[in-house]
């Protein structure tokens, strides 16, 4: 049989293509190989965002209908929403018992957010124990692994002490979840920031032309290169940043810049060329999606049923083990 894949992503809406380079490319090719469940994470948007849930099933469907237009398959891959299988929170529940605190105040992602993000008040007990609930996500499906990037090696290391803390006392029923590493391409946002919604400098899956053109136009370019034929330092733009993710052999391309025999806006001009290729059917195919909420709906109960029935029979275990 083959080994068990698990991942999620928050519902915060429409996904850029920072998302498809870090994540979704990534998901899409383990189809083949591994028996994928890839959830909506629902839930754990609440730990931040409690006091407006008014965008949240949309925001479902938005990042769902990306995930689809992306290459995720509801004929290869379990598609679900993580609020509808109930015994998500039951394990939480069950592991919120075995999980000492210190463990929860030395996560860095916790002491991070609570640092920077300064307009929500997350001292709440849903963010503090998070965690917890991503070991639950995890731990209820016995995935084998978890595709995630060095950054977030410590998160998945917690769910792995979680994971050994409760086969100890009740014997050995989890399976200790191992990281998958995966290769990520890394996308700026068009300003030269990490690519953000929330910085307004995000390019779209399937953004229409006359928008991908604007940004594209947009885009920050070397500042030391005033001039046309001035020289180049491609390392530092971003216009060459997208460059590399669409072009194999940069090499030359390169050369030309630093020797100043390329233009800034030659660049820019086959950048567009290559991201509006990118994304023109996937345009088209997100349209037709999002056109058929019914469509959407039925691969997501399919999705919640084959999850349910997981998760079930990981849950009977587990209280038996408890000898509830």
């Amino acid at each position: 049989m083959k080994k068990r894949v698990l991942s999620g992503m928050r519902p915060t809406g429409r996904l850029h293509i920072g998302h498809y380079f870090g994540a979704l490319k990534n998901w899409v090719d383990m189809q083949d190989e591994y028996d994928c469940y890839y959830m909506s994470a629902d839930w754990h948007a609440l730990t931040t965002d409690y006091a407006d849930t008014s965008d949240l099933k949309q925001n479902s469907f938005e990042m769902i209908a990306d995930w689809l237009v992306s290459g995720i398959s509801p004929e290869k891959s379990v598609i679900f929403k993580q609020s509808q299988i109930y015994q998500h929170s039951e394990l939480f529940l069950i592991l919120s018992m075995i999980t000492p605190l210190g463990w929860l105040y030395r996560c860095p992602t916790y002491k991070e957010q609570i640092r920077e993000i300064e307009n929500k008040d997350l001292n709440n007990y849903g963010f503090l124990g998070y965690p917890i609930l991503q070991a639950a996500d995890i731990l209820i499906y016995k995935a084998h692994f978890v595709p995630v990037g060095e950054d977030q090696l410590a998160h998945l290391e917690l769910s792995r002490e979680i994971t050994r803390r409760f086969n100890n006392f009740y014997g050995n029923i989890l399976i200790e979840p191992q990281a998958k590493l995966t290769k990520t391409a890394k996308v700026p946002g068009i300003d030269g920031r990490k690519m953000s919604k929330s910085y307004g400098n995000s390019i779209f899956l399937g953004e229409e032309e006359k928008d991908l053109k604007n940004k594209v136009w947009q885009m920050f370019t070397d500042p030391q290169k005033i001039k046309k034929d001035d020289p180049g330092h491609p390392e530092g733009c971003v216009v060459f940043a997208f460059y590399e993710i669409f072009n194999k052999d940069v090499k030359d391309k390169c050369e030309k810049c630093k020797s100043g025999a390329l233009s800034c806006v030659e660049c820019k001009k086959e950048v567009f060329e290559c991201l509006a290729v990118f994304s023109k059917d996937m345009a088209q195919k997100r349209k037709e999606i999002l056109a058929d909420k019914s469509y959407l709906e039925k691969i997501i109960k399919t999705g919640n049923e084959k999850a349910q029935d997981t998760a079930d029979k990981t849950l009977t275990e587990i209280k038996q083990s408890l000898k509830l």
